[in-house]
């Protein structure tokens, strides 16, 4: 018989002990996909009422840690505009995707329905000049790659890092996606675009695996194409007075 508690089990009994106040929580992250491992954190969604203090907390219950985004019902729109405009979703996610915990009164079910209300409208497109700083930005890293020396280990792996995250930003953001940090970065950009996102990803393993750059520089040139080509002589940014 398996007695082990759940990561649900979890969170509801923290949320329980810690707000008893509270109006509803969802659990959030790979606990909530059923992709936790035992020493996996949990991501749990936690609607207060107003009066109290919309915050982030990290704390330790039992025998895991637990991030905590707290929302007062009146500010949950602010938070969510602010998701929208750092284009990752990080809240917004939980709320569409998260296992429910608790929602005595329906609060929770009308805030996840504004949450996916945002995510269906997309985050904001880029401007044009924030896609002629990303186009130079990436084309800079992945000369730098192509120009260093298979010999110069910790430039290589760091300029591959940026290669990465850069062409990975922009591939998600010309397909109008949500993009990410850390582990939910390759499973934004798989969804974007499996093809071209898998390109990229392939190729900075084998940069870390062989110390070879040329199929991400080539993965990194496929995005250029698609995005107007690399940007080098002609790109101008004008400094704010």
């Amino acid at each position: 018989m398996n007695n082990r508690v759940t990561p649900a089990a979890q969170a509801l009994a923290l949320v329980k002990d810690r707000f008893p106040h509270a109006l509803g929580a969802i659990l959030g992250g790979s606990a909530a996909q059923g992709r936790a491992t035992p020493t996996s954190d949990l991501d749990v969604a936690v609607l207060l009422p107003d009066g109290d203090t919309s915050r982030r907390e990290v704390v330790r219950h039992g025998n895991r840690l637990a991030e905590l985004f707290l929302h007062t019902l009146a500010d949950v729109p602010e938070h969510f505009e602010r998701d929208r405009v750092l284009r990752r979703g990080t809240v917004l996610f939980i709320y569409d995707q998260g296992l429910l915990l608790a929602d005595p009164h329906g609060h929770l079910a009308r805030t996840r329905e504004q949450a996916r209300a945002v995510l269906a409208a997309g985050p904001p497109p880029l401007t044009p000049a924030e896609w002629e700083r990303g186009r130079y930005v990436l084309t800079c890293f992945m000369d730098d790659l192509t120009d260093t020396s298979p010999t110069e280990r910790y430039e290589q792996l760091s300029l591959a890092d940026f290669t990465l995250r850069e062409a990975a930003h922009l591939l998600i953001a010309h397909h109008g996606g949500w993009t990410g940090i850390g582990k939910w970065l390759p499973r934004r950009l798989l969804s974007a675009d499996p093809v071209r996102g898998k390109a990229l990803l392939d190729g900075h393993r084998t940069v870390a695996e062989h110390a070879d750059s040329t199929l991400l520089a080539v993965a990194a040139e496929q995005v250029l194409d698609v995005l107007g080509g690399p940007l080098r002589e002609g790109y101008t940014q004008r400094w704010s007075a």
